[in-house]
């Protein structure tokens, strides 16, 4: 009977085990998406931009156009998992312009993580604020914006001072509760305002500011939330709503097409800069406590 009895204690054991196991991997539905072998993940490199770029494919000293590094390629180790705490961080070195971005599509979403700089820069924003983001609805092949780096997508920016601005990259556009901009000025996200359109085909620029500054001050560890749902997004700060967005799509030559689904980037833009508690949950429905800024 001893000898039976350890063998169901073990057994409990092990089945109490297992699930506190899953319970951390999936909590209360989020999943986890990074690991120290970044195995849900792939990754793009373009080029190391010159001061003075243009836009244009770069060139050698004979005027032959320069391929990009492409996919899959770790120059440089410009994308390793550190650990902190025991938890895995993603440092990104940012030496060159590209990204990391999810093996899977996503579709209707919270998605959380924590993201503070570094402090190496590189050409072309040694002189400039630093810079990086995450895209979100990813589609089709990477290098279609002005840095040829990214894929299609709609890019929930962060950077000093601007964390949670938005910008469309390749033909995407969106709507955003905003006030409009006025001469030389910006546009300016607010709830209280009425969704225009930015971005390719609308009479607005595929840039918009945040409400308002809510990251966590001396480039402390600050978190965001990006919510999706059916087209509608919203850009979170630190707890705080800093952008209302909806009917997200892109450009197709022709006509729009809805841009609701896709990969998740996360850009290397010429400065350090470090990501961590990266996790995702479905949702089927836009959470109760955001409804009312539809």
């Amino acid at each position: 009977m001893k000898k039976y009895a350890t063998l169901i204690a073990l057994a409990l054991l092990f089945s109490l085990t297992s699930a506190t196991k899953n319970t951390n991997s999936s909590e209360d539905g989020w999943i986890n998406l990074l690991d120290n072998n970044l195995s849900k993940w792939d990754m793009y490199l373009s080029y190391k931009h010159k001061n003075g770029y243009s836009g244009k494919i770069p060139t050698d000293a004979n005027g032959a156009e320069i391929s990009p590094i492409g996919y899959n390629k770790n120059v440089n180790n410009m994308f390793t998992v550190i650990q902190e705490n025991n938890e895995p961080v993603l440092k990104v070195t940012g030496e060159y312009y590209g990204c990391v971005f999810t093996k899977e599509n996503f579709k209707n979403y919270r998605l959380k993580l924590k993201v503070k700089f570094g402090t190496k820069k590189w050409e072309p924003r040694t002189d400039k604020l630093m810079d990086a983001g995450v895209l979100y609805h990813s589609q089709g092949e990477a290098g279609v914006d002005y840095w040829r780096a990214w894929m299609l997508s709609q890019e929930f920016q962060i950077m000093e001072g601007h964390f949670g601005d938005y910008w469309n990259i390749g033909k995407a556009a969106i709507d955003i509760k905003a006030y409009l901009p006025e001469g030389g000025m910006n546009a300016v996200a607010d709830e209280s305002q009425q969704f225009i359109p930015f971005g390719t085909h609308t009479e607005n620029t595929g840039f918009c500011m945040r409400k308002m500054r809510a990251e966590t001050p001396n480039n402390g560890w600050t978190e965001i939330e990006l919510v999706c749902f059916e087209g509608k997004s919203l850009h979170i700060i630190n707890g705080k709503v800093v952008m209302v967005l909806q009917n997200s799509r892109y450009f197709d030559g022709e006509k729009f097409q809805p841009l609701t689904e896709g990969k998740i980037q996360l850009q290397s833009e010429a400065g350090e800069v470090y990501y961590k508690n990266i996790k995702i949950k479905p949702i089927t429905k836009m959470p109760a406590e955001f409804e009312k800024l539809f």
